[in-house]
């Protein structure tokens, strides 16, 4: 794979092509006689015959020769571009490729938008924009005695002097007749324009509000992050929730906006999307465009162009957004960076907060990763002073964060997995007419159905996993393969009748709650209760109108919602990530309680966090508890250290899977006997680990194995990668075993 798309010599007689294929090469071809306006060069999109099949690649070299004879290559069938695809955008993903040891061609077709992918040119969609000519602006312009409506319609546009697009136009009762029978008469004009309009930089337009006052934590982390606007200056931005990390951003938008430049947003989640989304253009007049899987294709490929023309220059995202290419970088923002799901997990697993590190690099642009709970990996960067620290302690509110209370729930009966005391507080927040946040990370109504007979369990068929019961509709399902079963009538092995619910999931608090609580609205927000478009959206504006209510629901709400009236959150079971087998679960865990306690007394009253255990007295509890997130994430690196694990060594696992076991085993042990000898040979200071089963070796009727590779050098670990890979796609028993890599896995599951 090449380390950079090699740049075209005069008239190349052969194009080497990046296919959306696993195989990681090039695929040569002749180029078509049709020769590009501006020459054959990297970039280029291009038709080209792939088996049976027509396929869209991108050109990556251009060169005089190839290893193959030249009657045995095929000619590209059409050049789809005009120009190029961005620069910045095909380094991102060569970078991605070579980083994350995936496939060039797979890695250019997943960062493009699906229409691109299908061969549909780059541009954008227009809508017209109907204006007064000089004759229309006449006092008695011809035509319209016998015309009233076309007559109010001209008066309607009169008002408007820049114009009116036609759907505005449409929505007030006109029709298109009107519009073209005015147009003939030579007393309008229609214009095509972007959907997305060109900001033009005007200055003194760019607020459509007034900034907020900052306080002094505030101005001195912004003044920090001025200091060096045209270099690469990665801040990690540390404000505990509700401290106005977000009006830092839009300041430091604001000044990239007024020098010209670009700034792409990253945040972790579709759901946070509309609400940053709302914010942003309540403050700037400029074009803001969003990119997140909710959007339709035409709407993705309008937000794309929109960006890489330079029209918009404000982008906001999910994950995905990172392959945005901006036509002048300015800076980057990544919002709550320590968000797990910033890493894909299947596929190409990049992870977008690593891959905007090295693209702010690559421009020479500020970078700032926010956060009230930052990840250790950032936390230790900080400590090795390659990025500043700037920390924000004080809420926006008069009132200091709420510190978690540890609540002991062992010996204590349960309704809907609440303890009476803690019932007790939800009745007197409700009376002073507050909104109580119930957490609890678990959907359905419990985790599953035993039989108290014989202790039947509900296991999945498919999955080393329970399945979980569900009354809405009632039924069993496996929250890992997807598999739905009909509720038994009878326990399976013993025949009793006596099935009984075991423990509680959103479902089960909910109806308990509003058994509790009558008189009390009572939402629940997962997965499975906002999968209707914009349900979940709605339930956060009821809530926000501020009449007592409570809200159940999972870490959906625990990411960066603004609940004001929300004065107490209980979190019934915190033990769920304690004494999980990886060995971030318990810095995830941390990261979890700190978010969704930081949803209480954001506004004018003080709040209280309440969180339900079974281990009391754990260490790592009681710190986080007592001293806070920083005490506990300054332990947990010190333990990290010890124990030679990331942020201090750099790890790979190699994924393995077949529905057989033993192939997945033999194809595993196999490969290590393969890399261990080379890396003795080669003296490379990497350790290779397994092969063992995964944590759920069986998923999806399919038996899961990994190979754990560990380095203390970034480079040492991608030559034994690379290595096993070569081997892996030579080796015959790789092709009965669906197997993949994944650098810096996030989880070990």
């Amino acid at each position: 794979m090449p380390s950079q798309p090699s740049f075209p010599p005069s008239s190349p007689r052969v194009l080497g092509v990046a296919l959306p294929s696993p195989l990681r090469r090039l695929f040569d071809y002749r180029p078509c006689r049709e020769t590009p306006a501006d020459g054959w060069q990297p970039g280029l999109r291009v038709q080209v015959p792939f088996g049976r099949r027509q396929v869209v690649g991108v050109v990556i070299e251009c060169r005089h020769t190839s290893e193959l004879a030249m009657d045995k290559l095929k000619p590209v069938d059409a050049c789809l571009d005009a120009t190029p695809l961005p620069a910045d955008w095909l380094w991102l993903c060569t970078f991605t490729a070579r980083y994350y040891q995936h496939a060039l061609g797979d890695t250019l077709h997943q960062a493009l938008p699906a229409l691109l992918r299908q061969g549909r040119p780059l541009e954008a969609r227009t809508r017209q924009r109907w204006q007064v000519t000089a004759t229309g602006m006449q006092d008695d312009p011809p035509g319209l005695a016998r015309a009233p409506r076309q007559a109010a319609l001209l008066a309607m546009l009169r008002q408007h002097p820049h114009g009116l697009i036609s759907h505005a136009i449409l929505a007030q009762s006109f029709s298109r007749e009107q519009l073209h029978a005015l147009s003939d008469k030579g007393l309008i004009t229609c214009n095509e324009e972007p959907l997305t309009a060109q900001w033009r930089g005007r200055n003194e337009r760019l607020l459509a509000e007034p900034a907020l006052p900052l306080n002094a934590e505030q101005a001195t982390a912004l003044a920090a992050i001025h200091e060096r606007l045209d270099a690469f200056h990665p801040c990690l931005l540390e404000g505990v929730t509700g401290s106005g990390k977000t009006e830092v951003y839009l300041q430091l938008i604001e000044d990239v906006v007024r020098r010209g430049l670009q700034a792409l947003i990253l945040v972790p989640e579709i759901g946070l999307t509309p609400q940053t989304l709302a914010r942003f253009r309540q403050r700037f007049r400029a074009p803001v465009v969003a990119l997140h899987s909710g959007l339709t294709d035409h709407e993705r490929l309008d937000a794309w162009e929109a960006a890489a023309s330079g029209r918009a220059p404000i982008v906001i995202g999910t994950r995905s957004a990172i392959f945005t290419p901006l036509a002048r970088p300015g800076a980057i923002i990544v919002d709550e960076e320590h968000d797990g799901s910033f890493k894909q997990q299947d596929g190409l697993r990049y992870h977008a907060r690593d891959l905007a590190v090295a693209l702010a690099h690559h421009h020479g642009i500020p970078l700032v990763l926010g956060s009230a709970t930052p990840s250790l990996e950032s936390l230790a960067r900080v400590r090795r002073g390659d990025w500043r620290h700037l920390r924000l302690t004080r809420r926006a509110s008069r009132h200091a964060p709420a510190h978690l209370e540890l609540v002991d729930m062992r010996g204590r009966p349960r309704q809907g997995g609440l303890i009476p005391p803690v019932i007790e507080t939800i009745r007197e927040t409700l009376s002073a007419g507050h909104q109580v946040l119930v957490f609890i990370n678990r959907r359905g109504f419990a985790p599953t159905l035993a039989c108290q007979a014989c202790g039947w369990l509900a296991e999945c068929d498919h999955c080393d996993a329970r399945m979980t019961l569900h009354r809405q509709p009632p039924l069993l399902a496996c929250h890992h393969c997807d598999r739905r079963r009909a509720l038994p009538d009878a326990c399976p092995t013993c025949a009793s009748g006596d099935l009984r619910p075991l423990g509680s999931g959103t479902e089960r608090t909910e109806e308990t709650l509003a058994a509790l609580f009558p008189a009390v609205p009572v939402h629940r927000i997962d997965r499975d209760s906002t999968r209707r478009r914009d349900a979940f959206e709605q339930i956060l504006t009821e809530v926000r109108r501020g009449d007592p209510c409570l809200l159940v629901g999972t870490q959906m709400l625990a990411k960066g919602h603004h609940l004001p009236h929300v004065t107490l959150v209980v979190v019934v079971n915190a033990d769920g990530g304690l004494y999980a087998s990886d060995f971030r679960a318990l810095e995830h865990t941390a990261q979890l309680l700190i978010q969704v306690a930081g949803r209480a007394g954001r506004a004018s009253h003080p709040g209280r966090v309440l969180v339900q255990t079974l281990h009391g007295d754990d260490p790592h509890l009681v710190i986080l508890a007592e001293r806070g997130y920083e005490a506990l994430a300054d332990q947990l690196l010190d333990e990290r250290r010890i124990a030679h694990l990331p942020p201090f060594r750099f790890l790979a696992l190699l994924r393995l899977e077949s529905p057989r076991a033993e192939t997945a085993e033999a194809l595993g042990s196999l490969a290590a006997d393969f890399l261990r000898p080379r890396i003795r040979e080669q003296d490379l200071a990497v350790d290779c680990l397994g092969p063992v089963p995964a944590p759920m070796e069986r998923r999806q009727n399919r038996y899961h194995l990994q190979l754990m590779l560990a380095a203390d050098r970034r480079s040492q670990l991608h030559e034994a990668v690379s290595q096993l890979i070569a081997w892996l796609e030579a080796a015959p028993e790789a092709r009965r075993v669906r197997w993949s890599v994944d650098i810096d896995p996030q989880t070990l599951a």
